[in-house]
């Protein structure tokens, strides 16, 4: 099994090196032949009755049946003997003594051979998070690093530069989860993820969501009257912009990766004119001082995080679930009332409904000889609605869903975030 060292995190780069190809043992197999004499040679020797004295194996174990049915014999009760007689020999030589006779292995083991997978190997991690591999997108002090601790405690954290490093990672067996924002209360969708839900054939196994705490960080001893600019990933700046505005902060916003990693640029550089919006984490992870704490412009800031694996879990109806799917039609925006309606004639209420162009057919045309002008964009649907897959009602939506649609996929079915949570309060 390939080992990430989680401080250096994944990239493309590192997917794609041949260290990643694994050793494939060799299956070595012995075959026990022997041969007969001539046909006139064992024809003159048969007894009275008519059956064959004896055959010689010349060249093999022993010179006549009898010595070879006992040189078997021996060699199987190295095999299945529970409690075998043996000793060794003394001598640099040594040769395994067994019941008294002498034998020699017809294969010497090689204990650096690699070990063939087992069972245990192949089967999925515990659900509690213990020696699980978990990827997530940023450094470490990123809001996915916290994530990825509150959805799998005790978890080993491995970071990605990028979000689809972080789904291949999962595919590849290099991790054996994902833990990716999907939207925010504030910001809004995060599209990118939405679209490698699509290209990818992970599933959706869990949900958590993340109040979010954006802290405004500089080297030590910085003022705030000596910033000129500001750096973090688009979603923090887009959340903080106006607290940024009333603290009277004449800057450039500039927008990188993630938050973590503004931190860390900040301190890897010695930028004392640049302030990175990041947590609190990040602020002593990278030694840098929190110049203003809570600069949210909404205190209810809540991040929604997917755990992603390459296999479904089993739906159940004893607690709270969710299911994700996407779709698109052929017969224009009308299908999208006679979709939405399935779900309401069955009193299954939908938590999201998200539109993204469809990247394969974008424009829909008048004919379908893609000749004429242009009618209207084409879109594919991802809607969210509270029903476990295992619930009748959501299978009778689906099964009607499916009737109005020209591709319907479930993206997951799985457990609600029930954890209980409130904003702070307003100072």
């Amino acid at each position: 099994m390939h080992t990430i060292n989680p401080s250096s995190g994944i990239s493309l780069k590192s997917l794609t090196s041949p260290s990643l190809v694994q050793t494939v043992p060799v299956k070595l197999v012995v075959k026990c032949g022997y041969r007969f004499e001539s046909a006139n040679t064992n024809a003159s020797k048969v007894n009275t009755n008519g059956a064959p004295a004896s055959y010689n194996f010349a060249g093999h174990v022993g010179a006549s049946r009898a010595d070879w049915q006992s040189s078997c014999a021996i060699l199987a009760s190295k095999v299945v003997s529970q409690q075998p007689d043996t000793e060794k020999t003394g001598g640099a030589g040594e040769i395994t003594v067994v019941n008294g006779h002498k034998s020699l292995d017809l294969v010497p083991i090689d204990n650096n051979l690699p070990k063939p997978l087992t069972i245990t190997d192949l089967s999925p991690a515990p659900m509690h998070g213990s020696q699980l591999r978990v990827a997530y997108q940023g450094v470490p002090g990123a809001y996915s690093e916290a994530a990825a601790g509150k959805a799998y405690p005790n978890c080993e954290a491995i970071p990605c530069d990028q979000f689809e490093v972080a789904f291949q990672a999962v595919e590849l067996w290099i991790a054996d989860r994902a833990v990716l924002p999907v939207e925010n209360s504030l910001g809004g969708s995060i599209h990118r993820n939405y679209d490698l839900l699509l290209r990818h054939r992970l599933h959706i196994v869990g949900e958590v969501q993340l109040p979010v705490h954006h802290c405004l960080l500089a080297l030590p001893g910085v003022r705030k009257e000596y910033l000129t600019r500001v750096i973090s990933h688009p979603q923090a700046l887009a959340q903080c912009e106006l607290t940024l505005t009333k603290l009277g902060l004449n800057v450039v916003r500039e927008a990188v990766d993630d938050t973590a990693g503004a931190a860390e640029y900040i301190a890897a550089n010695n930028l004392r004119d640049t302030a990175a919006i990041a947590s609190a984490r990040a602020a002593e992870l990278y030694g840098l001082q929190i110049l203003s704490e809570g600069i949210q412009d909404d205190s209810s800031n809540v991040t929604r995080f997917v755990m992603l694996a390459r296999e479904p879990i089993i739906p159940r109806t004893d607690r709270p679930f969710k299911t994700s799917i996407v779709f698109a039609h052929d017969k224009g925006t009308s299908v999208l009332f006679k979709v939405l309606s399935a779900f309401a004639f069955r009193n299954i209420s939908l938590t999201k409904i998200e539109s993204r162009p469809h990247r394969n057919r974008p424009i829909r045309l008048v004919d379908d000889a893609n000749v004429g002008t242009a009618k209207h964009f084409e879109y594919m649907f991802y809607v969210d609605f509270e029903a476990s897959m295992a619930d009748v009602r959501a299978q009778n939506a689906l099964a009607e869903v499916q009737e109005f649609t020209s591709f319907l996929r479930v993206l997951g079915s799985y457990p609600m975030d029930m954890t209980p949570w409130s904003p702070p309060r307003e100072d």
